[in-house]
């Protein structure tokens, strides 16, 4: 049966073609997707043809974000139900590796995660209209909410692992830099754990307009205010934990300057070999703290979050584009100033109202 998908073949060389779509075998479900979320990868795949030293290799079918209903069952699925309306996690650990065994699945060795250009051949994403998946990575969701808030659950899953990294929020001051999609749900985290003080900063004022809804209680534009971090690097620093989301050296020295000493700073954002102030790490006894994608229990719990609405996600959903619009899309979502986080609608003929 074919199925539209949404295929980059280069930088820049985005195309929406057919592909065939099977029935579930084994342990497996056919699902409609319904929303994608484009990511910050999915973005440096399409401007850059890669990033750092992953690149892509053969036409690669994007998305690792995306929420849909299921329409088919395979033989031994009976956790799911025809018609559940599900978030897929697109992270596959092999389940035999040491690390695996050690249940520290995000560092499994065999790691099949879609929409990814790491491994060769790649291994293909899920922006697609249909699309046979292992039932365990189709998490339900409540009926309250939309599909365009259930593909929210990946990107909250990231952040969701990069708090538990941090410990608990309760009465700390925590300031977030970078407010795009993963800083925003930080700041969103931050709030539900009960942080006394949340300062987010950026580049841009839309990013940090939804960080205030987010949560923020503070929000600096650093491009047209930098002197006004400059107080919490007072008396050797101020904030508890640090979220730095941004990978810019910059943030990271400014962050560096505004903790207080033996507090945390957990590194969500990626980038190649960036300068570090180790003077100041060193000399406030900092804790440096690295974080990656999520585990399977932290998947869930982000799917269940927003279910409950302890999440609301819907204010870092700046734009929605049918798939045939998928190239605009990109374009849009590639524009800081104009976009926070940008989907794209696999069935118009879904209700999405609840999305503001």
């Amino acid at each position: 049966m074919p199925t539209p998908v949404c295929r980059l073949y280069g930088q820049n060389d985005i195309r929406i073609e057919t592909h065939d779509v099977g029935e579930p075998g084994f342990g497996e479900v056919r699902v409609a997707m319904a929303a994608g979320g484009i990511c910050g990868s999915d973005l440096h795949y399409f401007q850059d043809g890669g990033f750092g030293p992953i690149r892509v290799r053969e036409p690669i079918i994007l998305g690792h974000e995306a929420s849909g209903t299921v329409k088919a069952l395979g033989e031994g699925v009976n956790e799911l139900s025809v018609g559940d309306r599900v978030a897929i996690n697109p992270s596959r650990p092999c389940g035999s590796c040491r690390y695996c065994r050690e249940e520290l699945t995000t560092h499994c060795l065999k790691m099949r995660f879609n929409g990814s250009a790491l491994r060769f051949p790649h291994e293909q994403g899920l922006f697609r209209g249909e699309m046979v998946v292992d039932a365990g990575q189709c998490i339900p969701f409540g009926p309250k909410t939309s599909f365009s808030e259930a593909a929210c659950a990946e990107p909250l899953a990231v952040c969701l692992h990069a708090r538990n990294m941090a410990g608990p929020l309760a009465g700390k001051r925590v300031m977030v830099t970078g407010a795009g999609p993963i800083g925003a749900l930080c700041t969103a985290l931050a709030a539900e754990d009960g942080a006394d003080e949340i300062v987010v900063t950026d580049l841009q004022d839309l990013p940090l307009e939804v960080a205030r809804k987010m949560g923020a209680t503070q929000t600096i534009n650093v491009s047209d205010e930098p002197a006004t971090l400059d107080q919490y690097a007072a008396d050797k620093g101020h904030f508890d934990i640090v979220f730095e989301c941004s990978a810019a050296a910059p943030a990271i020295r400014g962050a560096i300057a505004a903790i207080r000493p033996q507090g945390r700073m957990v590194q969500v954002g990626v980038a190649g070999e960036t300068p570090l102030p180790l003077n100041a790490l060193v000399g406030k006894e900092l804790n440096l703290q690295g974080t990656q994608r999520f585990l399977a229990a932290d998947f869930t719990e982000a799917v269940q979050l927003i279910s409950d609405l302890r999440i609301d996600v819907r204010p870092i959903i700046t734009g929605r584009y049918p798939l045939g619009q998928a190239e605009k899309a990109f374009r849009v979502a590639g524009d800081r100033s104009a976009a926070v986080k940008v989907q794209i609608l696999f069935d118009e003929a879904e209700n999405f109202a609840s999305v503001t």
